[in-house]
């Protein structure tokens, strides 16, 4: 099935709750945690996310490349700069995942618009 979230006005972890929800499929009574569901997930108007500017500047993510001196730090504020939110929406929403094969295969199945 395909859904819709129109993001504006709405908290990001609200917005990637219902989201992660729908590409598990877990809103199904067929869902089964091993399969894929085959929803599709589109997030229209992104941009138009309520976020306080504290959370902007005092939120951090972070990468790790595996060498020593690879951690990579930055602030909400930059990746929405950089990348715009459409960017934290994707981060919040794999975090949410399963870590397994199927991670990469659901989040082909969301499609998000600014």
């Amino acid at each position: 099935m395909k859904y819709t979230i129109d993001a504006t006005g709405k908290k990001l972890g609200r917005v990637a709750t219902e989201a992660a929800t729908l590409l598990m499929g877990k809103n199904t009574p067929t869902y089964a945690r091993h399969e894929e569901s085959g929803n599709t997930v589109e997030i229209v108007n992104a941009g138009g996310l309520s976020i306080t500017p504290k959370k902007m500047t005092d939120t951090t993510y972070t990468r790790y490349s595996g060498y020593p001196g690879g951690l990579k730090i930055s602030r909400m504020e930059q990746v929405v700069e950089k990348k715009g939110k459409s960017e934290l929406v994707r981060i919040a929403v794999k975090g949410m995942l399963p870590k397994n094969k199927l991670q990469a295969r659901m989040m082909k199945n969301l499609t998000i618009s600014e």
